[in-house]
């Protein structure tokens, strides 16, 4: 009995990928906020304009095949044919039209999905929001809640609905912060800041990640982000807030050492401008002033923090 089926189940062999692949989510197709709903669409509008010249090429390429096969007698011979206007109309007007569509989708995403555009969203509306200083080490995340005063290793908490302000740079190569169902994918490099505005449109565990090879730990650089409501955030931020450890510039190298798989760590209390510093000291100290714009020494800044507060 075990001889009849061995024949039948090595023709089955080439469907086992999609066995493997129907327990997995394309986290890309289904998103979680308006920025990702955006990307998905986007995705799925050039993929139906790109479809539009495939599928009639492969239903002509079979067509042409068949039509023109060496056992049928009765299809057309032209050995002396070189010009036809309507296939030059078809083969070069096409292309053009689909490229031009592609390119006005190009033109007005880039605009409306600037990531350094804030949301103005209606679940946003009348809502704070929500400063993330974000810092790519090797191979961990490391984020900074400036308002909340803490801080966090390979764990983002957000409140659901409430625009997200990430200000994102790297204390090692450069990499690139992604996560999949909240959209827009953003580079992280040393000495610069890039930023980014995500909101969460639902309560979740949605994946986050490094989306740039950086090393050998690089298939373990991810995090969670954990979308809730503002009541479980707040419970969520006293939580990290009755964490034992702090972080500080003296605390800080041993944080940003390199480690494979690091796990989930919270730290209560976080020195203010940590972010800027890290920033800073790729430029001989210099940071650009949050409230003005403009560029200064990181000393300064601090002092005009303090006579502020």
């Amino acid at each position: 009995m075990n001889n009849r089926l061995l024949p039948k189940l090595r023709r089955l062999l080439p469907l086992a990928p999609a066995f493997f692949l129907s327990g997995c989510t394309l986290d890309l197709l289904d998103p979680r906020g308006p920025v990702g709903l955006q990307n998905r669409n986007v995705i799925l509008i050039e993929l139906g304009v790109m479809l539009c010249i495939v599928i009639p090429v492969i239903i002509m390429t079979l067509y042409f095949a068949w039509k023109y096969r060496e056992s049928n007698t009765s299809a057309e011979y032209l050995p002396n044919w070189d010009h036809s206007t309507k296939i030059e109309f078809f083969v070069w007007g096409v292309p053009a039209v689909v490229i031009v569509i592609l390119g006005a989708i190009a033109i007005i995403t880039s605009y409306t999905l600037d990531p350094y555009r804030p949301l103005h969203s209606a679940e946003a509306a009348g809502r704070k929001p929500l400063n993330v200083e974000v810092v790519a080490l090797d191979w961990k995340w490391l984020f900074i809640y400036p308002d909340q005063g803490v801080a966090t290793v390979n764990q983002l908490a957000v409140p659901v609905n409430t625009p997200i302000n990430f200000r994102i740079t790297s204390d090692s190569v450069m990499t690139s912060f992604f996560i999949p169902r909240l959209g827009s994918q953003v580079y992280a490099m040393a000495g610069m800041q890039t930023q980014l505005h995500l909101l969460a449109s639902a309560p979740g565990d949605y994946l986050g990640e490094a989306a740039h090879y950086t090393g050998r730990g690089f298939s373990d650089m991810k995090f969670r982000t954990l979308a809730m409501t503002d009541e479980d955030f707040n419970q969520w931020v006293e939580k990290v807030k009755g964490a034992s450890d702090s972080l500080d510039s003296a605390d800080y190298p041993q944080v940003a050492a390199p480690q494979e798989a690091a796990p989930v760590k919270y730290f209560a209390h976080v020195q203010p401008n940590l972010f800027d510093s890290i920033v800073a000291k790729y430029n001989n100290g210099m940071v650009i002033d949050k409230s003005t714009g403009q560029v200064m020494h990181m000393q300064s800044a601090m002092s005009d923090m303090q006579m502020k507060e």
